[in-house]
Order: C-alpha cells, then structure tokens, then sequence
C-alpha cells in the first residue's frame, strides 16, 4: 500500500510547491518589467508585438496601475453609463 500512496503523495506536494514558485517568479519578473522597458520590449517582440516608445510607456503605467491597486479597485460612479449605448460604440 505504501508503494501506491509515497509516490502520489509526492507527485500532488511537488505540484503545489511548483505551482508556488512558478507564482512568485512571475510576479518577480513582472515587477522587473515594469521597471525595465527594454525587457519589456523583447517581450512583446516575442509574442509577435512592435511597440514603440509611447506604447511601452502606457504599458508601464497600465502595468503599475495594476500592481498599485491590488486589483479590487472599484470603479467611479457614472464611469460605466455610456457603455451599452450605441453611440459610443466602436
């Protein structure tokens, strides 16, 4: 019985621990990202994107904007109003 259950044991902590790090690393490099244009700039070049200067700086501010607010920002009264009328469509 114990042959069947170490190695799923195992095989299930090793995924979660994986899972972790793989988590932290990435927000690691985001951060790193948002600081650095240029990592930022082969990134988008490697997903098939050319940005240029302006599009790179709104991508920092979008970038920190979305780590500043800690993703519950609730949006202001009235901000949504105009969304469904088809006149401001595009």
């Amino acid at each position: 019985m114990w042959s069947y259950l170490i190695p799923i044991l195992t095989l299930i902590v090793g995924l979660v621990v994986g899972f972790i790090v793989g988590v932290f690393y990435l927000r690691y490099q985001m951060t790193k990202m948002q600081n650095n244009p240029e990592m930022l700039q082969k990134m988008a070049k490697q997903m098939g994107y050319n940005m240029n200067s302006q599009q790179l700086a709104k991508a920092q501010q979008m970038m920190k904007n979305q780590n500043a607010g800690g993703g519950n920002a609730k949006p202001t009264p009235g901000a949504g109003q105009n969304r469904n009328n088809p006149k401001f469509r595009r």
